[in-house]
């Protein structure tokens, strides 16, 4: 049999099927937050799509602005179904769904009503998948903007370890060759006043996390601990196992941590009033956005964190403003709370933040040092990972899940009864945070690969690599916390999650 795809009659009738399909979208490419990173876009060029003969007719739907994270603009939807195919498959959370048949089907949040009334647990793996602007983040540049106009306030920002393998993929550059240095003058540029890091708070949260952990081994506390770095996995286990909440370490994210102390600490530090800091992340995430806006996220007295954007966000403003990474000569991180160990860069990876606990739980508990801190076991993008450590006699068993379909399939082993693990770590996205929904467009493992490895590169070049070796986490205990898990600690770093509505169980 001979197979031929590209004769005059198939190509015509693909042509026909671009002209339906463009007959019914908004022809608003200018205005389209997906403008040159289209699949339609581009499959139009192609096939030179000059002239429409079909009328055109547009449903005129509303925006879905229920969320925090997440924005839908049904009308631009062309009805592919990838949305729900990423939705329902890869991470096993059925928000959307496909509504009527034939010229009236229609792709909708589930339970009918809006994102919002869905189990959507603002992970954004539907944004990666939407070859369109159907599914966008809630995009806040202007907030930004009109913060840093503001004299009266003081713009300070944090970047993730994730964002910094990925923001030269939206400038021109190859996957983790921006310089961290040259990314912080970039920020600079823009108009941030101080620069700071995330993995200050991920070295922080490892000391935390793992001091929590050896106090339920010795204290008979609820096992196995998950982490609870991800605000996705969070959303997840509110909503689909609110009954095994108690198994989540009490520690919030390193996003989080960072607001709170950015408006005690670090304004005490600074001498700034915590009224004028205005406290923006950079995150590969769009469920950061939700975190960000929970009313439990407000211990410094203010809303820890006031505005978040995605690793995309920050591309769109680079490219706004015309920076040239190329010739841009770097600068630091501004002190306090701007140190970090390669630890903390590899919270961006699955198996991340597993390993950076390893690092510190080990010679904590051993009171040996670890002369090799690459645990292999803990690295690579499968959905499912586990390994036994020997902590000097104690044989602590770990398992680490990316995507939520997997993370499933361990929650579910849990509530049987069945476990053998001690210690979990769950990512909402698969690869971890460097697949998360906010970060540059990718639907291969190949581009994910390349970041996560990216991360290791950074992490090997370290002087630093372990996190309680920090000198300014150190300072932070010395100095204004004292202790891990003590009274300041608990009142700033840690917290608790709620269940949601029942009926999606």
């Amino acid at each position: 049999m001979v197979v031929k795809t590209r004769t005059p009659k198939v190509i015509e009738a693909r042509k026909t099927i671009l002209e339906l399909i463009l007959a019914n979208h908004p022809q608003d490419c200018l205005n389209c937050m997906r403008n040159q990173n289209c699949e339609l876009q581009t499959l139009a060029e192609e096939y030179f799509i000059r002239d429409n003969p079909f009328t055109m007719k547009v449903r005129g739907l509303p925006k879905d602005t229920s969320t925090p994270s997440i924005t839908r603009e049904p009308d631009k939807c062309i009805l592919c179904r990838r949305c729900i195919e990423a939705c329902s498959v890869v991470q096993s959370v059925n928000a959307l769904g496909l509504e009527n048949r034939g010229h009236n089907a229609m792709v909708v949040p589930t339970l009918g009503g809006s994102l919002a009334d869905s189990p959507c647990v603002m992970c954004g793996q539907c944004i990666h998948a939407c070859p369109v602007g159907a599914i966008t983040e809630n995009e806040q540049i202007d907030e930004l903007l009109a913060a840093i106009a503001d004299p009266d306030k003081v713009v300070v920002t944090q970047i993730a370890p994730a964002v910094r393998t990925a923001i030269g993929e939206e400038v021109g550059l190859e996957t983790g060759q921006m310089p961290m240095e040259v990314f912080v003058a970039g920020l600079r540029q823009v108009g941030f006043d101080y620069v700071l890091h995330t993995n200050f708070t991920a070295d922080l949260t490892i000391l935390e996390e793992g001091n929590e952990l050896l106090k339920r081994l010795k204290e008979g506390g609820t096992l196995p601990m998950f982490t609870s770095c991800s605000p996705g996995w969070i959303n997840f286990c509110e909503t689909f196992y609110p009954d095994l909440l108690d198994n989540l370490s009490t520690c919030k994210s390193p996003q989080q941590m960072f607001g709170s102390l950015a408006k005690t600490y670090w304004a005490e530090k600074m001498n700034i009033s915590p009224e004028k800091i205005y406290s923006v992340s950079i995150m590969p995430c769009t469920a950061k956005k939700y975190e960000a806006s929970r009313p439990e996220m407000r211990d410094s007295g203010y809303q820890d964190v006031d505005l978040v954007l995605t690793t995309r966000e920050i591309g769109r403003l680079f490219r706004m403003t015309g920076i040239d990474f190329n010739k841009l000569p770097g600068t630091p991180f501004d002190s306090w709370m701007g140190a970090y160990t390669g630890a903390a860069v590899i919270f961006g990876a699955s198996g991340g933040v597993m390993e950076a606990a390893l690092r510190t739980v080990y010679e904590v508990v051993t009171g040996q040092t670890l002369e090799n801190v690459n645990f292999e076991v803990t690295r690579g993008i499968e959905g499912i990972k586990e390994a036994a450590v020997d902590l000097n006699g104690t044989v602590v068993k770990v398992a680490i899940a990316n995507g939520l379909s997997n993370a499933r399939k361990l929650m579910d082993q849990v509530r049987a009864g069945e476990s053998p693990y001690h210690f979990i770590e769950i990512m909402a996205c698969p690869g971890g945070c460097i697949g998360g929904g906010g970060q540059p467009i990718t639907k291969t493992n190949a581009k994910r690969v390349e970041r996560i490895n990216s991360l290791y590169v950074e992490d090997e070049g370290c002087a630093l690599r372990k996190s309680h070796e920090n000198p300014e986490v150190k300072t932070l205990y010395e100095e204004f916390l004292h202790e891990p898990l003590g009274h300041k600690s608990h009142e700033l770093l840690h917290t608790h999650y709620f269940p949601k509505n029942k009926q999606y169980l």
